[in-house]
């Protein structure tokens, strides 16, 4: 599965060009169902608002589906530019509602394109980037004394605790990356001299925040 950016949270940021306020608010969705909720949520918001400019990808390269719309402003002025610039940015399953408050003068076409595209560039800039890394959820049976081996193993691969049972023996509902579940269960094997073995229950995503680089 071919990894690719996406927003990590959703993100909200201003500009002004000539009085007019332009609210930029980005956000991952994972189907067009949740990218038109996403459209449908902002413009409830800002009903008030001249104009809600929707556009958005989802998926990515070649398989992508994309929308935009100009709301009401002139065409080709307002949706292509704010889809143009999430094009441009590598980002995948993405979508973006530029809300626009007239400040009483007008833009003109260029002036237009060039206010809505600068708004998504910023809240783009802005945003937490993330990788959607498919996963598994397992449980593991083990004995009391390997429950520490055991924890800092998963951490050395990439794995997340996420409950923990105490009872005969401890249990550990745990997640990991698929990638990295074969040379997980090759060390707890050695661990526990072949005795224990994460059992997985369920595969999914999960987006995994990307680590800024060491200058």
């Amino acid at each position: 599965m071919p990894r690719y950016l996406v927003p990590a949270k959703e993100i909200r940021n201003e500009t002004v060009a000539r009085n007019s306020r332009f609210v930029a608010t980005l956000a991952p969705v994972v189907t067009v169902e949740a990218a038109k909720a996403f459209v449908a949520r902002v413009r409830s918001e800002f009903a008030d608002a001249s104009h809600n400019v929707p556009a958005y990808l989802v998926g990515h390269g070649s398989s992508v589906i994309a929308h935009c719309s100009d709301d009401g402003e002139p065409s080709g002025t307002a949706g292509r530019p704010a889809l143009a610039v999430l094009q441009g940015s590598g980002l995948g399953d993405v979508a973006v509602v530029v809300t626009r408050y007239f400040g009483g003068t007008k833009l003109g076409p260029g002036g237009l394109v060039r206010a809505y595209g600068d708004a998504v560039r910023r809240v783009v800039a802005l945003a937490e980037l993330a990788h959607r890394v498919p996963v598994h959820t397992a449980l593991i049976a083990l004995p009391y004394g390997l429950f520490e081996q055991a924890r800092l193993l998963l951490v050395a691969h990439a794995g997340v605790l996420l409950a923990q049972d105490f009872a005969a023996e401890v249990t550990l509902t745990v997640r990991l990356p698929v990638a990295r579940l074969d040379r997980f269960q090759l060390a707890l094997s050695e661990l526990s001299n072949g005795a224990c073995k994460a059992q997985i229950v369920e595969t999914s995503e999960v987006l995994m925040p990307v680590q800024p680089e060491n200058d």
